[in-house]
């Protein structure tokens, strides 16, 4: 759990079952911070969390990476938008700004960015930055919460 007081905590997922858990810890942290910020190489996980953070937010449609769209937007319970990016294939921060980067950060609704370190000097001042770093041998996942 991540306190008012804790700037950091980590979170072993041994497997995918863990995944839940970790999900609702994150989304416990978020009430507070709605700017989630996801690190980790490539096949760390990340839109997998994001896909368990949206199905216990109640989105009922398809979750998947908006690598060539930039952002897409879900719906959860009682008609609460969250908004999903991926800057992975971003060429210049310019089109972060095309897209409206900086009113979906600012809108005060859930944005979950993944890849924001191509985007440095777009980055709202508070935010949660969660890193996922996969384990050397096996499906295992460290995953390092800090509220910044």
């Amino acid at each position: 759990m991540l306190n008012q007081g804790v700037q950091k905590a980590s979170i072993k997922m041994s497997s995918l079952a863990d995944l839940p858990a970790a999900a609702s810890v994150l989304l416990e942290a978020a009430d507070r911070e709605p700017i989630i910020l996801f690190e980790g190489p490539m096949g760390a996980g990340k839109t997998t969390l994001i896909k368990e953070l949206c199905r216990q937010l109640g989105v009922a449609e398809n979750v998947s990476s908006p690598t060539f769209a930039l952002v897409n937007e879900y719906e959860g319970r009682q008609g609460k938008l969250i908004y999903h990016f991926d800057f992975y294939r971003i060429r210049d921060e310019r089109e972060a700004l095309g897209i409206g980067a900086l009113e979906y950060f600012d809108s005060g609704r859930l944005c979950l960015v993944e890849w924001p370190s191509l985007i440095p000097n777009l980055l709202p001042e508070h935010y949660l930055l969660v890193q996922l770093q996969p384990e050397a041998e096996g499906e295992g996942r460290t995953m390092t919460i800090t509220h910044v």
